[in-house]
């Protein structure tokens, strides 16, 4: 082969290089980017909810609560429970015995928790923190785990079933706690995508408000 032929070879190659690099790595992220800020500028920087000026989570990842005076998010397969860095999914089969009765902890491995609470047992579960009757349906949200185990959000039948509980330990009426619930349900997406949602964190980020500001003493009057 002669050298002519190997510099008309090659001569496409390297220079598809620089080419490809500036293309993918410099002009296309702009172009996303900058319109991103400047028509999406919450929903750019991850949908960050923001506190007194500390971020305390965002609006697309799920926080794991467990207080009674909470509203509780769906069980989590993330690691020991949204872990952002564990993030995943059972990957259990509607049939697998496993997903439906749960799995004990393996006495010959004591370092590692091999637990595993089933859709019995969390039904079980909620229905008792919950205050509801053994044979009360439960919706399939808060027996199941997200495919990704950090989903912010529970259907608007499961916080329904919470109201009582939260309103009970947070002394507000159910009514309060009812508009508060409304008020953080979100429509399908589009329209038409999934069915209305909760969002979990915004609505405990709500009632903390509404406590801090019950609390508070109001400005004595001049």
């Amino acid at each position: 082969m002669t050298r002519s032929r190997w510099r008309k070879q090659l001569r496409p190659a390297l220079l598809s290089v620089p080419l490809l690099s500036i293309v993918t790595g410099l002009i296309f992220p702009i172009a996303l980017a900058v319109p991103a800020r400047l028509f999406f500028p919450g929903q750019s920087r991850g949908s960050l909810i923001v506190r007194d000026g500390e971020v305390v989570g965002s609006r697309l990842i799920g926080q794991s609560s467990k207080r009674p005076g909470d509203f509780h998010p769906r069980p989590s397969a993330a690691g020991g429970g949204y872990d952002a860095l564990a993030s995943g999914g059972t990957n259990l089969g509607p049939a697998n015995p496993k997903l439906r009765d749960g799995a004990s902890d393996d006495p010959a491995t004591p370092t590692v928790d091999e637990s595993f609470a089933g859709v019995r047992q969390l039904a079980s579960e909620f229905r008792l923190e919950n205050g509801l009757p053994t044979t009360f349906p439960v919706p399939i949200d808060a027996v199941t785990r997200s495919g990704s185990g950090l989903d912010p959000h529970i259907s608007v039948a499961n916080a329904t079933l919470q109201i009582a509980r939260v309103a009970r330990e947070r002394k507000l009426s159910q009514e309060r706690v009812r508009r508060l619930v409304q008020e953080y349900t979100f429509g399908p997406q589009l329209g038409f995508l999934g069915s209305a949602r909760v969002s979990v964190l915004e609505l405990n980020l709500a009632l903390d408000d509404l406590a801090l500001a019950v609390s508070s003493p109001s400005p004595a009057s001049p």
